[in-house]
């Protein structure tokens, strides 16, 4: 392999512009992208006219980028139904991954994936890019040295008030997987076990809403249409570590709350706790801070705006080329130094099974529960007049859920 590496990418909406292609143009030296792959053509030929090199070519078949025995690595940026599939062909081809989060829709894919990756000896990792932020930097400094001590109880959150986003296929359910959850919440997840250090997982507990969809006023952006909202509003959970620690999962786009708090966390330790919240003046950054017992007095503390502030200007667009720089170098320098991922594969299979929660190696989806004939949700079972049968389950314990709410109890070890 040579010191600069050859790069496709697959899928050219916002994500994979925004973050993977600008992020990667931040590395020139070491990285060059040769196709540009997405399923309008003309979005392919403008991205490769902005970043392509001076062979590089657009296409609509994923295929022909993993033909392509020039290319070391893809980036897989598309809906997330197709994460799986595309991976693991990419893998097979021999080429380096990094997938955009979600990992997948389901356990049981995640776990094909990161074992495809293993047994190809191919690097795979997830676009978390949000560790990348200076907050979660700054905090991720105090865990290392101990100064929040064990962290036995953290809170993860991801709630929009009315954030619904209305471009692209996000309320899609076949295409997505699902909502809120699986879009914000696996980035609040990813954070709070990389602060916690503990991806033992013993039970998860959900409760999924459907209750706003044909609510769509005061959205951010415009209003939605609820004829083609299908996923959930909202999402709330509960998982339990083996050594005892908790997890507090809460997820949406639409909420009666009133304030957001999109990707953040709540961190409780022994020794001190810290929480990050939306900036209350409006601005991009989170704003930290530290609370502890010192002098006989409670103490909160809070560093300095442009210290460990994000601090990446005032717009989606600039945090994501921000962020994606980062991740993309740490990515760059795993794969040229032959040197574990930023995120690992193990890591991001385990927020995946959260999301889809998963249990005893069998794929609970909050999807499986509702009394359906579609088979787009979990394909390899076949449609019935009732409830989807979950592998293991007899009819007795199956209950149908409420029209507009599902909820799920899970207890027991991961394999």
């Amino acid at each position: 392999m040579s010191d600069k590496l050859r790069v496709g990418i697959i899928g050219l909406g916002f994500i994979g512009t925004r973050k993977h292609l600008e992020g990667l143009a931040q590395h020139k030296d070491r990285a060059e992208i040769v196709a540009f792959c997405d399923y309008e053509i003309d979005r392919a030929e403008k991205a490769r006219a902005a970043h392509g090199s001076a062979d590089s070519y657009a296409c609509t078949d994923y295929k022909r980028v993993l033909a392509d025995e020039s290319i070391d690595v893809v980036h897989v940026c598309t809906w997330n139904a197709n994460h799986c599939e595309i991976t693991c062909a990419a893998l097979e081809a021999g080429k380096h991954v990094l997938v955009e989060k979600p990992m997948a829709v389901t356990g049981a894919d995640a776990r094909k994936m990161r074992d495809t990756a293993e047994r190809t000896g191919k690097k795979l990792s997830v676009g978390f890019q949000y560790r990348q932020r200076r907050e979660y930097q700054f905090l991720r400094k105090l865990v290392d040295r101990g100064a929040l001590g064990e962290i036995y109880a953290a809170k993860a959150h991801a709630v929009r008030r009315r954030g619904v986003p209305i471009w692209g296929v996000f309320t899609d359910k076949e295409k997505q997987g699902g909502g809120p959850l699986i879009d914000l919440g696996g980035h609040a997840i990813d954070i709070a076990l990389w602060m916690m250090g503990n991806y033992d997982v013993a039970s998860v507990t959900g409760v999924v809403n459907y209750k706003l969809a044909d609510k769509p006023e005061g959205n951010m952006g415009g209003e939605w249409d609820p004829a083609a909202y299908e996923v959930e509003d909202s999402a709330f959970g509960f998982v339990t570590f083996k050594n005892g620690a908790s997890l507090f999962v809460e997820a949406s786009w639409a909420l009666n709350v009133q304030d957001s708090r999109e990707c953040c966390v709540t961190l409780c330790g022994t020794e001190a706790g810290a929480d990050t919240i939306q900036d209350p003046d409006g601005g991009s950054d989170l704003v930290v801070t530290v609370n502890r017992a010192e002098g006989g007095e409670l103490v909160k503390t809070r560093p300095e705006k442009g210290a460990a502030y994000f601090g990446a200007g005032g717009d989606a667009m600039t945090g994501f080329q921000y962020m994606g720089g980062l991740e993309a170098g740490l990515w760059l320098d795993a794969i040229l130094n032959d040197t574990e991922p930023y995120v690992t594969a193990d890591q991001a299979v385990v927020v995946t099974e959260i999301l889809a929660r998963e249990d005893l190696g069998q794929d609970l989806s909050i999807y499986a529960l509702r009394p359906t004939t579609d088979t787009r949700f979990h394909p390899e079972i076949p449609a019935g007049p009732g409830p989807i049968p979950v592998p293991g389950a007899t009819p007795a314990t199956r209950k149908p859920h409420p029209p507009h709410s599902e909820n799920r109890t899970r207890r027991g070890a991961r394999p």
